[in-house]
């Protein structure tokens, strides 16, 4: 029986999700889902490949000429020095490609660094690869990065793998080249891989994005995973790739990619083609409009919430992960019909905004023991959603603020 995955938790993402399908007319800042639409270039090369019945299986790996444009990418982009195709695989989603490489990575018990706050997947993607997860802290104080010392000391015998998420869901931290270094020197020191999710790689509002895999020597031990979901708007379609020059890891890999999926959504791949061969534009479209919705909504919270919430617009992603003030007027139930709630403050909070404003965040504490006492909203909705979201905090709290 499979009991290890009882005790894998589901992402408090899902519940928050269920719960906002109970409100009337919600506003859905807990989503990680941007309002903009796929480009032209995706959507007429998808509707020409389902004209040309281009319908049936295909390469487990990927269509030839999509690996071949991602390896372009990867070279050309991120300075990654891949001299072979056969290095790229495609996946299904993101999420899909970090399942696969943790499988093809490590053994039961094996340890996994992570950040702490972190996308919760991340953590429960380890678990079920059976794999150990050992969180390091990112401060706020630091912009939302780490302590080289205080990683470094996490590693142990077992310690097998590095994972790092820059710009970071939920903080929006972005690690600098410098601190891009230190992992990598850690890495060889310690004979670790490094997993580098750079889901948000288009998504940086201040510093660079840097690819860890660009440094000297470090491709042969890092595995970047990638996706067209943010940089694309393709969220729904689930199309993400990574490059592997192992082979034995690679071998492993592609024989998880052949098990789970055959094969990724041959339509879908056409559209990430049409992505990679058409005009780029629409990314640096994308970018300004969010980097205008984050200070936005930055601005609307500070006047909306009195108090209530603190913290300093993100370096990059498009999450506002902001800290509660625990002395703040807001009358939160002193009691709760969920357990959670009761007992953590994040939980509290964000019942509070969906029951009493409609207004969808995600608890801190899902991302991590360190990301109790915040809350993530997503200011990549339109501004519209956006508006009424701070329209109706403004008016619970203006209350609670009388009312205290």
């Amino acid at each position: 029986m499979a009991s290890y995955l009882d005790s894998v938790p589901m992402s408090g993402i899902i519940r928050i999700r269920d719960m906002m399908f109970t409100v009337t007319s919600p506003f859905r800042l807990d989503q990680g889902d941007v309002s903009f639409d796929a480009p032209d270039t995706v959507k007429a090369a998808m509707t020409r490949a389902i004209a040309e019945n281009r319908t049936h299986y295909v390469q487990t790996a990927g269509l030839p000429r999509l690996r071949e444009l991602v390896a372009a990418k990867l070279r050309d982009k991120n300075g990654i020095p891949i001299d072979d195709v056969e290095h790229v695989l495609v996946m299904n989603g993101g999420i899909h490609g970090l399942y696969i490489v943790l499988h093809a990575l490590i053994e039961p018990g094996d340890e996994v660094l992570l950040p702490d706050p972190e996308w919760p997947a991340t953590a429960g993607n380890i678990l079920v690869a059976k794999g150990v997860p050992v969180p390091y802290a990112l401060r706020e104080s630091a912009g939302w990065r780490f302590d080289i010392g205080e990683l470094e000391a996490k590693i142990t015998r077992r310690t097998r793998v590095l994972y790092m998420n820059s710009p970071n869901n939920p903080t929006g931290g972005v690690l600098t080249r410098d601190d891009l270094e230190g992992i990598a020197a850690v890495a060889r020191r310690h004979d670790l891989w490094v997993i580098s999710d750079e889901s948000y790689e288009d998504v940086v509002f201040e510093g660079e994005h840097v690819s860890i895999a660009s440094l000297p020597d470090m491709y042969q031990r890092t595995i970047p995973v990638y996706t067209f979901s943010k940089s694309y708007a393709m969220t729904g379609l689930r199309l993400g790739y990574t490059a592997i020059k192992d082979r034995a890891i690679r071998d492993r890999a592609r024989k998880i990619l052949f098990h789970t999926s055959s094969n990724i959504a041959s339509v879908v791949q056409f559209g990430g083609i049409g992505a990679l061969e058409g005009s780029q534009q629409c990314i640096e479209d994308f970018r300004k409009e969010l980097r205008a919705r984050r200070d936005f909504f930055y601005s609307g919270i500070k006047e909306a919430c009195g108090g209530v919430f603190s913290g300093r617009p993100p370096a990059g992603a498009f999450y506002a992960f902001l800290k509660i003030n625990p002395s703040a007027p807001v009358a939160l139930p002193r009691s709760s019909s969920s357990d959670i709630a009761a007992t953590s403050p994040s939980w509290s909070m964000a019942e509070y905004l969906i029951k009493n404003a409609r207004v969808g965040c995600v608890p801190g504490i899902d991302f991590g023991a360190n990301g109790e006492g915040y809350v993530r909203f997503c200011f990549c909705r339109d501004r519209k959603e956006l508006t009424g979201a701070l329209e109706s905090m403004k008016a619970l709290f203006g209350a609670d603020v009388r009312a205290g």
